[in-house]
This record gives C-alpha cells, structure tokens and sequence, in this order.
C-alpha cells in the first residue's frame, strides 16, 4: 500500500513541477506596437507617429517577401520561412490506445519563424 501512495505522490509532484514551468515560460506581459514603438523612438530620437509608420511598413515588407520568396529575414532577430505541408488521407488510425476516424486534409502552406543563433545563446 505504502508503494502506491509514492507513486501518486511523485506523480503529483510532476504534475505541479509541469505546471510551474508552463507559468514560467508564460512569463509577464507581452510588448504591444505602441510599446515597441515608443521604445524605438526613444532609442532612435524620432517621434512615435514616424517610427509606427516604419513598423506598419516592416509588416508588409515582410508579408510580401514571404509570399514571393518563401523566405524573410530580420537582421539580428529572425527568419520567417514558408513550409509545404502535404495533404493527409482520411481514415482510422489507432492513437492512443483507440481507433479513431481522422479527416483528410488538404496540402497547405504553414509559416514558421526561427529565432538567429544569437538570440538563441542571449536566452
């Protein structure tokens, strides 16, 4: 008896040691535009309107160089990538233990983005 309550014990202690994790890589709170844009103004001198402007122009930079080319990069921080995902056939397949009936998916085209080796050893 003394065995089963360990393992449920420790299970436990997985469990929350899981969910203290997932807390921390939520973290605080995320930097919205305005932020961001404040942030470059200052650093930059420039006036918030101008540097929004410069953001908004970012984006659709970025959306454009990714539909033609597949591939964006931003110096320094990231690179945005498309990806081919091929279509799946319907049908039943076991998971978990269990048959279940799966849809068949279209091919479709996902983007990705990928963190600069820098940034990587930064965090």
């Amino acid at each position: 008896m003394a065995p089963m309550k360990a393992m449920k014990a420790m299970k436990a202690m997985k469990a929350m040691k899981a969910m203290a994790a997932m807390k921390a890589m939520k973290g605080g709170k995320v930097m919205t535009k305005g932020a961001l844009a404040s942030e470059l103004a200052e650093a930059a001198e420039l006036k918030k309107a101008e540097v929004t402007k410069l953001l908004e122009a970012l984006a659709e930079i970025g959306t454009k160089e990714v539909k033609k080319a597949g591939k964006f990069i931003l110096p320094g921080l990231a690179m945005i990538k498309t990806r081919r995902k091929k279509a799946t056939k319907g049908g039943k397949r076991m998971m978990f233990g269990k048959e279940v009936k799966v849809k068949p998916q279209p091919a479709k085209t996902v983007v990705k983005a990928f963190p600069v080796a820098a940034l990587k050893q930064a965090i």
